[in-house]
């Protein structure tokens, strides 16, 4: 089991991944070069050992061979999303198999409306996604004005979580949309990457943080009558080995 991604950087405990993550929302967020990627491939092979078939959206829209070798296992099954009948029919072939998917999304598919649910929506909202699959949302570089259409699609969102079975996980560089405490909320474990900018979320600590080391916030899983406790801690996440 690959749960253990990690360490705390002030005692000699180890991170370990729990189940319930995989039923909490994840929000890994960072500069380039600051670990996301990686430290998102430790909770994909966590949720493949667990079972749960994974569904991983690339917003850069990256050809296959551009995609990291780390993704590239016996579970990478790569899907270039478009609106066509042989992307539906390859695709609900991957889901009816449960598959591993890596899926090439262009966010100019998005409608950016809150009364509008595009073709993408409608894809990524099938029954079959949302009861079985580990959904990654991987905002590479902000690529297309992404952030532009960002709380509408956030909107989106809302309602997506109230129909999935499981959570998910949204990797994004810093911006300060971040900051709106509603979409705060959709995240039950926060990953916080190096950042440019002191003021996303509030610590000045994030500046000096290097590869791989993240400003580790979580929710505390005891129940209250409001919301549970966030805890803090400076985590410096494992690099990936590729297996053979």
């Amino acid at each position: 089991m690959r749960n253990t991604i990690g360490k705390y950087v002030d005692t000699i405990n180890t991170l370990k991944l729990e189940d319930r993550v995989l039923n909490h929302n994840t929000l890994i967020l960072g500069e380039q070069g600051s670990g996301k990627t990686n430290l998102a491939c430790k909770i994909r092979n966590f949720a493949i050992d667990k079972g749960v078939p994974t569904l991983y959206m690339d917003f850069s829209d990256s050809h296959e061979e551009e995609v990291e070798l780390r993704y590239k296992d016996k579970h990478f099954n790569y899907i270039k999303f478009s609106d066509t009948p042989e992307f539906d029919q390859e695709f609900a072939q991957l889901i009816k198999e449960k598959k591993h998917i890596y899926m090439a999304v262009d966010p100019k598919n998005f409608s950016g409306k809150k009364d509008q649910k595009s073709k993408l929506s409608q894809s990524i909202s099938q029954e079959d996604l949302l009861e079985n699959y580990y959904y990654f949302f991987h905002d590479i570089e902000n690529l297309n004005g992404f952030y532009t259409k960002f709380e509408d699609f956030l909107l989106y969102m809302l309602g997506f979580i109230n129909l999935q079975k499981h959570g998910f996980t949204f990797l994004a560089q810093p911006h300060a949309t971040f900051e709106n405490p509603h979409l705060k909320l959709l995240f039950s474990f926060l990953y916080l990457g190096k950042c440019s900018n002191a003021d996303y979320y509030n610590t000045a600590i994030l500046k000096t943080l290097t590869k791989n080391k993240f400003y580790y916030q979580y929710r505390t899983d005891h129940p209250t009558l409001l919301f549970n406790d966030i805890k803090s801690n400076i985590v410096e996440i494992d690099e990936y080995i590729i297996e053979d």
